[in-house]
């Protein structure tokens, strides 16, 4: 007791060789991703452990205080904080696992109801019209969720989530907490087409799994957050949606990831429209020296629209990485191309469903400068280009309006920067000691 009042004082994170122990089937903790994804075993955490009894404390989270400037007709600019934090609790139970989450974001009040300024950007809406330009902030309750896991024979596991608010098995890794992206603090202009159920009220998901392969299926509430981002949005919706996603992590250093979905009505503003989602994923992480991690991944997302607003496929591709050189120096880029409606860009001069090709590319360096209080504080900065179709030329006056965003982020220290981040062991078998 008297260690364990010492390391939580301190801030100092207990041995986790115990904790890594009690993965069902041996499966790192480092292939936790968002929701019941995963992530390669190679992937780093930035997190504090602490060992409680017999269960663990684990608290990470990330915050980007910034300034994000973009240009064109459609531009503006805001300072902000773009932000979550996370505590997930675990302990043995029976033969399984338990695990406790709860996942809260400040944006309601450090970013606003209506986002932060992203030029062709689409999803969800603002004061009864559809958001565009802007990326809406996340809700306060970003995952309220309790996950049980154990296995059933040598090498098979069954597992069950359930969520008042989480994630269903739909998509990749959320972009929050992708390797890839984890040094951007914007969203990718395809997160409604890859992404966009990352919090949902109201997720049941069940799985089978192996120490290479899951598959898993869940059942949940198909509606978007409403613009109110501090309450539960259950009145009038129901379990009414449903998807099946298959991973398969073929080796430490990798993650692919297919899935479908039948999402119900998921605009407040277009309730006759519902949708069926697509897509795959290819996650891979890798050592770079002694302390520098490469991470990547390339996602395709597809929506097809159900009802009167429906038309042809439409498809995003994102392809994104993160070069961490030294635990020190990073640079990060994403590429993105989606296919939008007038309707999503709010385009009123053109019929709401004429389809546009838009695209985005986006390049930074984060530099960690130093540690506040058992957190790492970087000093980053993100040039952007956005590309249009010459149709679009006097909405946003110009085919290639540009942004700049300059920030502030502060995370849970890594091993480099005097805490402990915690590496899969790509040459050892899953559940070595």
């Amino acid at each position: 007791m008297r260690r364990l009042l010492l390391a939580l004082i301190a801030g100092a994170p207990l041995p986790l060789r115990a904790q890594m122990d009690m993965q069902p089937l041996g499966i790192p903790e480092t292939r936790m991703g968002s929701g019941t994804s995963w992530l390669p075993d190679a992937s780093p955490m930035h997190a504090a452990h602490y060992m409680l009894g017999r269960g663990t404390l684990m608290l990470h989270g990330k915050g980007f205080f910034q300034y994000d400037w973009q240009g064109g007709s459609r531009g503006s600019n805001q300072l902000g904080i773009v932000n979550w934090g996370m505590a997930a609790a675990s302990r043995p139970l029976g033969s399984g696992q338990l695990q406790l989450r709860a996942m809260l974001s400040a944006e309601p009040w450090t970013i606003g109801s209506r986002g932060y300024p992203l030029l062709v950007q689409s999803g969800e809406s603002y004061q009864g019209a559809p958001l565009h330009d802007r990326q809406h902030p996340h809700d306060l309750f970003m995952e309220l969720a309790v996950l049980y896991e154990r296995p059933v024979a040598r090498n098979l596991g069954l597992s069950l989530y359930l969520a008042p608010v989480g994630e269903p098995a739909v998509g990749p890794v959320a972009f929050p907490h992708r390797p890839s992206t984890g040094d951007d603090p914007l969203a990718p202009i395809a997160h409604h087409w890859q992404d966009g159920t990352h919090i949902t009220f109201g997720v049941v998901t069940a799985g089978v799994f192996t120490r290479s392969a899951k598959l898993e299926a869940s059942w949940f509430n198909g509606r978007e957050p409403d613009e109110i981002r501090t309450n539960f949005d259950y009145a009038g919706r129901r379990l009414d949606s449903y998807s099946a996603r298959l991973i398969v992590n073929p080796g430490p250093r990798w993650s692919v990831s297919a899935w479908y979905a039948y999402q119900r009505s998921p605009e407040v503003l277009n309730p006759d429209e519902s949708l069926h989602r697509i897509g795959a994923s290819a996650l891979t992480t890798q050592a770079v020296g002694t302390k520098g991690t490469w991470s990547s991944a390339l996602i395709y997302g597809a929506n097809d629209q159900i009802g009167p607003g429906g038309g042809p496929l439409a498809s995003s591709v994102v392809l994104e990485s993160t070069l961490d050189l030294d635990g020190t120096n990073a640079f990060f880029g994403r590429a993105e191309y989606v296919r939008k409606s007038a309707a999503e860009l709010v385009i009123p001069s053109a019929p709401s469903t004429t389809e546009y090709d838009v695209g985005a590319l986006a390049l930074g360096y984060q530099r960690t400068v130093g540690t506040v209080a058992g957190f790492a504080a970087g000093v980053g900065v993100r040039g952007s280009v956005n590309f249009v179709p010459s149709n679009l030329n006097a909405v946003y006056g110009s085919r290639t309006p540009a942004g700049v965003a300059i920030y502030l982020r502060l995370q849970p220290a890594g091993a480099g920067e005097g805490g402990m981040k915690m590496d899969g062991m790509p040459g050892m078998h899953r559940g070595s000691p």
